[in-house]
């Protein structure tokens, strides 16, 4: 028999993983899928634009940095909506956003129009990954929160990697339009099957006190035959009134750990951009043909996903700010040899695959981050993460072009790089030692009054 009042959490911590929560993970598998391949098309399609227009690849710098921009205002912007007005609202929102902004994009007459359009798409963009995130772990069971987490966000890597084969069809044939018409009309359409297929979180509708009937009904489909009706449901954080606010991330239990998650994703993006958005260009420098140079960089990409798993399926078992802590140390160790390789294909690319096996971390942490902050302001904590973060992939992105023109070669710009891995290290570990201390209270005054935590 279901108790009167029924804790969310521990309902879906007591059952098997069901039909409706992996339904929930290939969706939001695909929107960010879909995220990745709107977010790289542009990339691919460059060449083709400057001889569309007429203009030097310096020129197409803004409709580059364009999305980045709108990533970052997204990403900040979303989180806080998403924990007012619902998860599935916000996921859905952004999908059609960059959906229908990258068809107006296939059909921009110059190149102002194409700015707009990209930045309008960045919004959507910026939005979809930390809600997705979100969602996944309101729907986890917590001894394989980080495992789905990472499986989920592995959509990401796919749809930029599939932006480069569509890419090579499509564009020969059919021009860098066909590109982008392609990335729109997949979003819009799967846009529309989210409005059906995909639930709210029940945690967010607990916590903003919607009808326990609604909240019953959803959790029937993790487990048809539990006993709901007449039942009250809870979460651990317990309930408010709708209102959350970026506050709530410096409250006294967040904000040591906001600031640290904050330095942790930026100093990560950093490392990210600058790596792969300069790589092929310092090869090329290097001597090295740009077929071999785009191969040995889609290897940080490969390294990248096979590390998020294996660190999502890791943190699962065993203390998770540790994990990350030592895989950014990791990062350290390949990221400086490869500055000094570059003319060993083989091992280079060893090097680069181990570089983004343990810079994996970096998807690792936007599930850390779901995990860290309660419900009440779980979006606005992840997406505000996110967005520092987008501003540290710009200054990544930018970095690469500065130190090129201070005449700073191959082996240094990649030595530069073990400083900010080693403070994203520094600064994760950190965090580890501060929710340790914070949780120790707790366990000690449970343990003394014979209680367990949820």
């Amino acid at each position: 028999m279901q108790p009167a009042t029924l804790d969310v959490q521990a309902f879906i911590n007591q059952h098997r993983f069901s039909g409706l929560q992996w339904r929930i993970l290939l969706l939001c598998f695909l929107v960010v899928a879909v995220d990745g391949l709107n977010t790289a098309s542009v990339g691919f399609i460059a060449p083709a634009l400057a001889a569309h227009w007429n203009v030097s690849k310096a020129a197409l710098a803004p409709v580059m940095s364009a999305a980045l921009f709108g990533l970052a205002i997204g990403a900040l912007t979303a989180g806080p909506m998403a924990d007012r007005y619902g998860r599935k609202s916000v996921i859905v929102t952004s999908v059609l956003t960059f959906g229908l902004s990258s068809l107006f994009a296939a059909q921009a007459g110059s190149l102002s129009e194409m700015v707009a359009l990209r930045f309008v798409a960045g919004l959507g963009l910026g939005a979809a990954m930390p809600n997705t995130s979100t969602l996944m772990t309101e729907y986890s069971p917590m001894s394989r929160r980080s495992l789905f987490g990472t499986l989920m966000l592995c959509g990401f890597t796919l749809g930029s990697a599939s932006a480069g084969f569509l890419s090579s069809l499509l564009i020969p044939t059919f021009g860098w339009r066909s590109v982008l018409l392609v990335g729109g009309i997949l979003p819009t359409v799967l846009g529309m099957v989210l409005i059906v297929l995909l639930p709210e979180s029940a945690r967010f509708l607990v916590v903003h006190r919607a009808p326990a009937a609604r909240i019953a009904a959803i959790l029937r489909k993790i487990a048809p035959l539990a006993k709901l009706d007449g039942v009250t449901f809870c979460v651990p954080e317990g309930t408010q009134n709708g209102r959350a606010s970026i506050r709530a991330l410096f409250a006294p239990q967040y904000a040591a750990g906001t600031l640290l998650l904050w330095m942790t994703n930026f100093f990560g993006q950093v490392v990210v951009y600058l790596l792969t958005g300069w790589l092929p260009t310092l090869m090329g420098d290097a001597g090295i043909p740009i077929q071999s140079a785009a191969l040995v960089t889609a290897m940080f990409m490969f390294g990248g996903t096979f590390g998020a798993v294996f660190l999502g399926w890791l943190m699962d078992r065993t203390n998770r700010y540790l994990v990350l802590a030592v895989s950014y140390g990791t990062a350290v160790a390949f990221i400086v040899p490869i500055g000094s390789h570059q003319d060993g294909l083989i091992l280079l690319k060893a090097l680069v695959f181990g570089a983004g096996f343990a810079m994996g971390a970096q998807a690792a942490l936007s599930v850390l981050a779901s995990q860290f902050y309660e419900t009440p302001c779980r979006a606005t904590g992840v997406s505000w993460m996110l967005g520092i973060g987008r501003l540290g992939g710009i200054v990544g992105a930018s970095t690469g072009g500065i130190l090129l023109t201070a005449g700073w070669d191959f082996q240094l710009i990649f030595t530069s790089l073990a400083a900010p891995a080693a403070l994203a290290a520094t600064a994760i570990g950190a965090m580890g030692i501060y929710v340790g201390k914070l949780a120790a209270p707790v366990a000690k005054a449970e343990a003394m009054e014979g209680g367990t935590t949820r």
